[in-house]
């Protein structure tokens, strides 16, 4: 059944959005305080993320991490450099287009990211359902 009232959001809305954003808020803030305490910018964790866990068919270019990371081209061109600094990540030349520079995980960057995501995890295990309990309650006030 359609809750919306014919567009009208209802104070419960409010208050479902409300709570959807602070669990995100928790989980984002937990990452980012755990990024920085293992020694990385949260952005470059981000990075690293993105590399690996890129979709099927798709290569480490600076415009897939543009799209990824949701960041403009010269700011994604210094993260990486940023991160390539760090030893995490290396830059190298596509094979059959050597026009084209991809990035990849160096040893460390995978040690590192193995560690991080690990953390990740445990903590989603934890306050998932929480988090899959604030967004069940938006969707669910406005099934159809």
């Amino acid at each position: 059944m359609n809750r919306d009232n014919g567009g009208i959001i209802g104070d419960g809305d409010y208050r479902s959005l409300a709570e959807f954003r602070v669990q995100i808020r928790r989980y984002l803030h937990f990452s980012e305080d755990l990024a920085r305490r293992s020694g990385v910018e949260p952005a470059q964790y981000q990075l690293m993320l993105a590399v690996k866990g890129m979709p099927e068919g798709r290569v480490p270019t600076i415009s897939y991490l543009c799209e990824a990371l949701q960041i403009r081209h010269h700011s994604a061109v210094e993260l990486v450099n940023r991160t390539e600094a760090r030893g995490f990540v290396a830059r190298f030349r596509e094979a059959a287009d050597r026009r084209l520079v991809l990035v990849r995980l160096t040893d460390s960057g995978e040690q590192l990211l193995a560690a991080l995501a690990s953390h990740h995890l445990m903590e989603l295990r934890t306050a998932g359902p929480t988090l899959v309990h604030a967004l069940e309650s938006i969707l669910e006030r406005h099934r159809v």
